[in-house]
């Protein structure tokens, strides 16, 4: 396809056709410009915590800087206690900065924690309820503490959990009786009833039956396509990680050690290691370590939670 432009003839001053130009190309949608500030900005991070009165205090995360685009996805790749649940708890104000900055669509996360809240839900691997109260008790709890009518609330948890494979049928029944799975959906489709702009999800599919993490991507993806929503994914499966994010970045030790999209980082091991063109080769040439290692002592992460 071509575009023509017409310039104006120096003797009449009427206008005359050029050469036809090519007409722009589209741009990729992990690479497409868009004005206004980012979805999501981390500048110079860094998170200590103390482990006891004789030892150093741990370093957590380690000066990151990052920036996540409106509408897309960004995956975190990580050992277990490599800062990943550090820095998405972090993101979502949970805990406080020692250095650096966050901010959520211009928002800073500690001088504008409200405004904050009010763009992000986060999924954590953990999902904690009321066990006694059923999901839909859960479901229509979390809703009246973002305002939200119970008409409208219900009738949206339905409608996600369907789209997750969950009937209305097993909505009754305490959420202490439901699989790890069927939990791990209804904290999903908790954390999108208030329609967040940003969604961290912290390792949503660790410990699903291979069915239910297909559902849980395939929703991923639906909800940035529906809704245009960012979203920021950590993940031990690298499989999942090239399936859904535009772009990833490699934790080590707290430190961000190299981002790109999937393809760019397996071409530049590749080039630069000469190792298979992989994520497992890229994450183990970047980190000198498997994806399943434990970082050691480090100290910042939750017991299970990294």
């Amino acid at each position: 396809m071509t575009t023509t432009i017409a310039r104006p003839d120096v003797r009449t001053r009427r206008p005359v056709l050029a050469d036809p130009v090519p007409a722009p190309m589209p741009v990729p949608h992990a690479t497409r410009e868009v004005a206004g500030p980012p979805a999501l900005l981390v500048e110079g991070v860094t998170k200590r915590f103390v482990v006891g009165r004789k030892r150093k205090p741990v370093v957590a995360v380690d000066d990151v800087s990052l920036h996540v685009g409106r509408g897309e996805i960004y995956g975190l790749l990580g050992a277990n206690g490599g800062g990943k649940s550090t820095l998405i708890r972090l993101m979502s104000t949970l805990l406080t900065l020692d250095t650096g900055r966050i901010e959520v669509f211009g928002h800073d996360v500690e001088r504008d924690e409200m405004a904050v809240k009010r763009l992000i839900n986060r999924v954590s691997v953990d999902a904690a309820f009321f066990k006694k109260l059923s999901p839909m008790e859960n479901l229509l709890f979390a809703a009246r503490m973002y305002g939200l009518p119970d008409a409208t609330a219900r009738a949206e948890s339905i409608r996600i959990l369907a789209r997750l494979g969950i009937s209305e049928k097993r909505l009754g029944r305490p959420t202490e009786q439901m699989s790890r799975g069927m939990q791990q959906k209804v904290a999903i489709a908790r954390a999108l009833l208030t329609s967040p702009t940003v969604l961290l999800l912290d390792e949503p599919t660790t410990g699903l039956d291979p069915r239910s993490k297909l559902d849980v991507q395939s929703f991923v993806e639906d909800v940035r396509t529906a809704h245009d929503a960012s979203i920021v994914l950590t993940t031990h499966d690298l499989a999942e990680a090239e399936r859904l994010c535009d772009r990833i970045g490699i934790l080590d030790s707290g430190r961000l050690v190299v981002e790109g999209t999937a393809e760019a980082l397996k071409t530049r091991v590749a080039v630069e290691h000469g190792r298979a063109p992989t994520l497992e080769s890229a994450f183990m040439a970047w980190t000198g370590r498997s994806l399943d290692d434990d970082v050691e002592e480090s100290g910042g992460e939750e017991d299970g939670d990294d």
